[in-house]
């Protein structure tokens, strides 16, 4: 505790002046005895009285050694092993006591790093918590790259940390600055280097090719040394404070559309460290035309694997299937993937295009492929709409398994289900279902009456059904009309 300089000239004036014991000056001043100890040992005196042994002296040569050669050793722990060699004193004691005793780390100073401009940039990964896809719960990984000079900041949001996401972040960065920076500095992240032993590091390949590429150094910064790259670690800090904090994420393409619009906005607007008479927009004003030029041909950036198609038309990749023609199947193939779009090619002939599906479990399929494999096997159309239904309302499986084991018609509850699907949609169809099984009565009628319940308490009006018979379809026909001009002209004949 603090005490006023007035109370610590009190204490020794009436140590020497008056010749006042510990004791009798604490009494008379309202302080705690030790207080007054202190005062006096800090003033150079010596302590006064003769000081009680401690139980704890015959030990501290063992755990002065002990704490030598494991500096985190815990008290506890540490008290257990005295405890075993005869101590005997109380653990909250002793642990006041190695706190006391514990030599503390060498404080460590830092120089300040000053870089040129256009000779440096900052890379590293930030995960950003998780982000639900239809079935898949995702990762949100933030790419971010800060240039060490201007600090600039490029932000992109990605569902995973692969090496292809990498490289896009790096390639994004440079199109947005038009230019490309001398040095990359990483952490020890498993996409830049797969192996460091002391001053030898191996480099990702894809990495170093991709550096050839661009022409750029990538340097790794020293193991557990953060403070060399702490430049890229306040932008992340930076990001979570003044963009991310606070933000609904509704979708990846929304969330860049606005790290984008944040980036070139109020992340640019702010004072630059070390510049402060400038902006960071200025300072990177000064600094783009001393970056390197881009290359003149984009590096492909696509995600390529070896998939094989089995008994059935599709592929799986990453998590979810997608159709290929039914004459590919028990074949090889390769699926080239972008952020929006997979090509699946057989050599070099592109077999299928999908959109890229970032869910879990789902098919993506493009109707001719399956079509076609229909128009062959008959027996194929009595399984494709229970196959339909399991996809899109998983909840069905239970009931058509409970329905078999009662002697149902699983043919006409399918057909039922897939039309009712049609109607109220996927999501009101798995919570009707789920009503259904919890009264254990798996028929379709039951799901039914659940629908309608539900439409109710909504006050929705009926669906309509999509498929009309060809009798109503036929009223529906536009009727062209006739001139009745015509009809007057037959009045005016011979025998009107």
């Amino acid at each position: 505790m603090t005490i006023p300089p007035e109370l610590e000239a009190q204490i020794l004036r009436y140590y020497h002046a008056e010749k006042w014991t510990t004791g009798t000056i604490a009494a008379q001043l309202g302080v705690h005895r030790t207080t007054v100890i202190r005062v006096l040992s800090q003033a150079g005196l010596p302590r006064t009285g003769r000081p009680r042994p401690s139980r704890i002296e015959p030990y501290l040569p063992f755990i002065f050694q002990t704490l030598e050669t494991f500096p985190t050793l815990t008290a506890s722990r540490l008290y257990v092993m005295a405890r075993e060699r005869g101590y005997r004193g109380s653990p909250s004691h002793f642990r006041y006591l190695i706190s006391c005793h514990r030599p503390r780390p060498k404080t460590e100073a830092y120089l300040r790093l000053r870089t040129l401009p256009g000779e440096q940039a900052q890379v590293d990964w930030a995960h950003f918590g998780h982000l639900t896809i239809g079935r898949a719960r995702r990762p949100l990984m933030a790419f971010v790259m800060v240039l060490s000079s201007s600090r600039q900041i490029y932000l992109r949001f990605f569902l995973d940390a692969r090496m292809e996401n990498f490289l896009r972040g790096h390639a994004g960065a440079f199109a947005a600055w038009n230019g490309v920076p001398r040095v990359l500095l990483y952490d020890n992240l498993k996409s830049a280097v797969l192996e460091r032993r002391g001053d030898a590091i191996r480099f990702h390949p894809t990495l170093i090719d991709f550096a050839g590429h661009h022409r750029f150094e990538p340097r790794p910064v020293a193991v557990a040394r953060g403070n060399e790259k702490g430049r890229v670690e306040r932008a992340i800090r930076y990001v979570r404070d003044s963009f991310f904090a606070g933000l609904t994420v509704t979708s990846v393409e929304t969330l860049n559309a606005e790290a984008a619009e944040w980036c070139r906005g109020i992340a640019a607007e702010r004072r630059c460290p070390g510049q402060e008479p400038l902006s960071v927009r200025e300072a990177f004003a000064e600094e783009a035309p001393l970056l390197l030029p881009l290359p003149d041909h984009p590096y492909p950036l696509e995600e390529r694997a070896a998939v094989k198609a089995g008994k059935t038309p599709y592929v799986r990749f990453d998590l979810n299937d997608y159709s290929v023609p039914h004459t590919q199947v028990r074949r090889w193939l390769t699926v080239l993937a972008g952020p929006t779009e997979v090509r699946i090619t057989d050599g070099l002939q592109i077999i299928a295009r999908h959109r890229r599906c970032y869910g879990k479990g789902e098919q993506i399929e493009e109707g001719s492929h399956i079509q076609a494999l229909v128009e062959q096997k008959h027996a194929a159309r009595r399984h494709r709409a229970a196959n339909m239904l399991y996809h899109a309302v998983p909840a069905s499986e239970t009931l058509l398994k409970l329905a078999a084991e009662r002697g149902g018609n699983l043919r006409a509850i399918a057909a039922a289900l897939t039309q009712l699907l049609q109607h109220y949609g996927s999501a009101e169809l798995e919570a009707a279902i789920a009503e259904a099984l919890k009264r254990d009565v798996p028929h379709p009628n039951a799901v039914r009456f659940a629908l309608e319940r539900r439409r109710q308490e909504r006050k929705q009006p009926p669906p309509i059904p999509l498929n009309l018979p060809a009798h109503i379809q036929a009223k529906d026909t536009p009727v062209r009309l006739v001139r009745l001009e015509r009809y007057d002209e037959l009045k005016r004949t011979a025998d009107e």
